[in-house]
């Protein structure tokens, strides 16, 4: 009897925290398919309207920063993916000069906020020209934080993988490019996956470097662009949550495809 309380205690808690987390999703959802005037008044849409995702839709000026927020995350995560994973494999497999002191220095990146480094950044990408253009959203990223969350990440698998293969694998004639593409890679699937998943929601998601760098909508990205449903008459609540909505699928889409192999780069260690 003390075991069934307890159990039926946990799922109590469990149902109350999982209400409070997926309410405001149910939310959006549903106000996106209500109508203007019942955005408040009602939970469940009567009637559905889906005139709401049509009239977003055809806003070309959204459909453009949709495609730019994904270029832009596809770009910048397959880019951390090849520099993170080939710096991850040096650090730890290759003995160099200075290499612990470098690591320790590219970790302090994810010591620094953004916000503390956005004015210098914004005066040297502007003395380079690329102010109002898509570069400083997909370069800063790549070499910045992604980049070295990326290489710390890749850096941990790495050193679990036994030598003994990469020992094979040398004695067998490979070079070192070729260790770590035919051996490092295909072994390390689970942690890319981990990091395609975290460095396209953190890119997916960036407000700060798009508000800062980009001026016209044409090219904004969409956190901006949902901003941009509000104005001085008040917030278009059945677009905005409509658009959110949308917003939300390639998210969906990624963490479907990788979840297996996300799951099992969060517990890769936890079992020998």
């Amino acid at each position: 009897m003390r075991n069934k309380g307890s159990n039926l205690f946990k799922y109590i808690t469990l149902l109350i925290i999982t209400s409070l987390m997926i309410g405001p999703l149910l939310w959006m959802i549903s106000t996106s398919l209500k109508e203007p005037s019942k955005t408040f008044t009602q939970f469940l849409p009567n009637p559905i309207r889906w005139a709401n995702y049509a009239e977003v839709l055809g806003n070309s000026t959204f459909l453009k920063q949709y495609w730019n927020s994904i270029y832009i995350s596809i770009l910048v995560t397959l880019l951390v993916l090849l520099f993170s994973s080939m710096a991850g494999y040096a650090f730890a497999r290759i003995k160099f000069m200075g290499r612990d002191v470098i690591f320790l220095l590219l970790l302090s990146v994810l010591m620094i906020p953004a916000e503390v480094t956005i004015i210098p950044l914004f005066l040297f990408m502007r003395e380079l020209g690329l102010i109002n253009t898509h570069l400083p959203l997909i370069l800063l990223p790549t070499f910045g934080a992604s980049g070295a969350f990326g290489i710390f990440l890749m850096r941990q698998f790495f050193i679990m993988i036994p030598k003994e293969l990469e020992e094979a694998a040398i004695m067998d004639g490979c070079s070192k490019f070729k260790v770590y593409w035919r051996i490092m890679l295909p072994l390390s699937v689970p942690a890319l996956s981990t990091l395609i998943i975290f460095t396209f929601l953190a890119n997916w998601d960036e407000f700060l470097y798009p508000l800062i760098f980009i001026n016209s909508r044409e090219l904004m990205t969409l956190p901006i662009g949902l901003s941009l449903f509000t104005d001085e008459t008040g917030t278009a609540w059945h677009h905005l949550m409509s658009a959110t909505t949308l917003a939300t699928i390639p998210l969906l889409i990624i963490f479907f495809f990788a979840q297996k192999k996300f799951i099992e780069g969060m517990t890769a260690g936890s079992i020998k």
